[in-house]
Order: C-alpha cells, then structure tokens, then sequence
C-alpha cells in the first residue's frame, strides 16, 4: 500500500522558514517525479514545486519562487520542501504527490498518489 506521510507543519511567524518532509512507503520515490501542492477549502489546488526523480530539474510555482528549496533523498525515500520569508499567505494545507508517469508536469489532477497534508499556518 503507497503512503505518503507528510510532517514539519504547524504554527510559524511571518518572516520565518519551514521544512516540510514527506516519507514515502509503498513506492520508490525514485521512480516518480515528486511535487508539493497547497490548498485551502473552496479553493483550488496551487502546485508550490516539483522535482523530477533524479533531482536535477526543479519546478516552482509563481508564489514561493526565489524563497523555496525542493530536495528529495532517494535512498531514504524522502522528499523535503522549505520556504524562506513566510507570509500569511502561506497558510495552506501542504500536500505531496507522486507521479509515476513523469507526465504530469504542475497538473494536480495528474498525480496519482497523495498525502493527508500537513497544516501550515504564518500569523503576522
């Protein structure tokens, strides 16, 4: 059974930084590309970065490029994200996907694993 456990959310000040985790079991992260996702309820769902299954390209979404760092460690099937300069706009649930195709691109609807997310919120 594919898993994927997100961790590192949680209440932090504007200004500050995050590292979010995401264990994968089931699966090797190796064989998928891997992406980070956001949403709140009513809204739709924001890609925030991608990684592709070796590592060497990386993908940012609109609001976090310049201030994020996507990583993945293959051997310990993990994938991390942080972001620098929190903003209250950040407060999200942060989810992580799998996309075994390497098609998928920063198209939610794609991806064919997901986490529960894991809550952030930046108060001002």
């Amino acid at each position: 059974q594919v898993q994927l456990k997100e961790s590192g959310g949680g209440l932090v000040q504007a200004g500050g930084s995050m590292t979010l985790r995401c264990q994968a079991s089931g699966l090797r992260i190796g064989d998928n590309a891997m992406a980070w996702f956001r949403q709140v309820p009513d809204k739709e769902r924001e890609f925030v970065a991608r990684i592709s299954w070796d590592g060497e390209t990386k993908d940012y979404g609109d609001s976090v490029v310049g201030r994020s760092i996507v990583s993945r460690d293959n051997a310990n099937n993990v994938v991390t994200l942080q972001i620098h300069s929190l903003i209250p706009e950040d407060t999200d649930r942060y989810y992580c996907a799998a996309d075994p195709t390497f098609f998928a691109g920063d198209n939610w609807s794609r991806f064919k694993y997901w986490g529960q997310g894991t809550q952030v919120t930046v108060s001002s």
